[in-house]
């Protein structure tokens, strides 16, 4: 499912690796020595911001109304349009009341992509939700929020799996995301799920990846399996908590509801440096300019190490 090639550097036993993904031709270097800099310190929390537009006292004042004039409320979640949307339908989603937490319940994750879910579903167009959690990883506020997106077109990440998955089917007469379940469930990076298999991305798209594929194509199928994948999310983010991730970016894309053309959703999570008062971004030149990410961390250690905190 994809090519790796291994080049020494340095006098004391260190590599290089370059890896790419077969299907699309996604590539990373992965270059574990780095992560020894030393630059993801110590996580330093904030207390609740009295000017926060998402904190209880002013969320109703500060954010907008749907058309109809209403808000969605689910659990402790709150959703809204974005005031300042980079999409052509864009929503927000605000988790939790409380403004800083320590962990996330499966039920506060749960509810708030079901009201993802009802707040984009109605519209034609590529879904896909994200999830910045604190500023580090390119989150605006720190009180926990997901947003929605819907656009006529695909973004290139999504393009790319359309286009390759279609050709694979056609070549082979079955889907490339079945076979790549099958290949990874017995891999060293197969971390745990059944209907919902989760696994370290042998690729890599950011540090410490791990996906999870999902059993549909477009959003109006994966309500039935929001409360499997929440349980899922809330255990990778222990995880990642444990091995001191506490900044993440997550996404979940789907397909656009048309006929079958052998895409299937699937959602990314990716580390993010603790914020701090001296960390430095995660993000450089080779990932913003030759998109082609540097990362630390073997996709087969990460997988290992979760299953020794288990």
């Amino acid at each position: 499912m994809f090519h790796s090639q291994k080049v020494p550097v340095g006098d004391n036993g260190e590599f290089l690796e370059y890896r790419r993904e077969n299907l699309t031709g996604f590539s990373c270097r992965i270059a574990p020595e780095r992560i020894k800099r030393g630059l993801n310190l110590a996580f330093s929390r904030e207390g609740t911001d009295a000017s926060c537009p998402f904190c209880e006292d002013h969320i109703v004042q500060e954010t907008p109304c749907f058309p109809d004039g209403k808000r969605i409320f689910r659990g402790e979640s709150t959703t809204f349009p974005n005031k300042f949307p980079f999409a052509a339908w864009h929503t927000v989603t605000v988790i939790t009341r409380a403004h800083s937490v320590e962990k996330f319940t499966p039920r506060q994750v749960a509810d708030a992509l079901t009201a993802q879910v009802e707040s984009l579903r109605d519209h034609d167009g590529y879904a896909n939700i994200i999830w910045n959690y604190l500023p580090s990883s390119g989150a605006s506020l720190s009180h926990p929020h997901m947003q929605g997106l819907v656009d006529p077109f695909p973004s290139y990440l999504v393009s790319r799996y359309l286009s390759c998955g279609e050709q694979y089917l056609r070549k082979n007469g079955k889907l490339y995301w079945k076979d790549l379940e099958i290949h990874e469930r017995t891999s060293p990076r197969y971390l745990f799920g059944d209907e919902i298999p989760w696994m370290a991305s042998p690729v890599p798209l950011g540090e410490r990846e791990v996906r999870a594929l999902l059993p549909v194509r477009h959003i109006g199928e994966f309500a039935s399996f929001i409360d499997t994948f929440a349980e899922g999310v809330v255990a990778i983010l222990e995880f990642y908590r444990r091995i001191g991730t506490v900044a993440f970016n997550m996404g979940i894309f789907f397909d656009k509801n048309r006929e079958d053309r052998g895409f299937r959703a699937f959602c990314s999570l990716i580390a993010r440096m603790s914020p701090n008062t001296t960390s430095a971004s995660d993000s450089s030149a080779m990932e913003r300019l030759h998109f082609e990410p540097v990362i630390l961390t073997l996709p087969e250690n990460l997988a290992d190490t979760f299953r020794n905190l288990r």
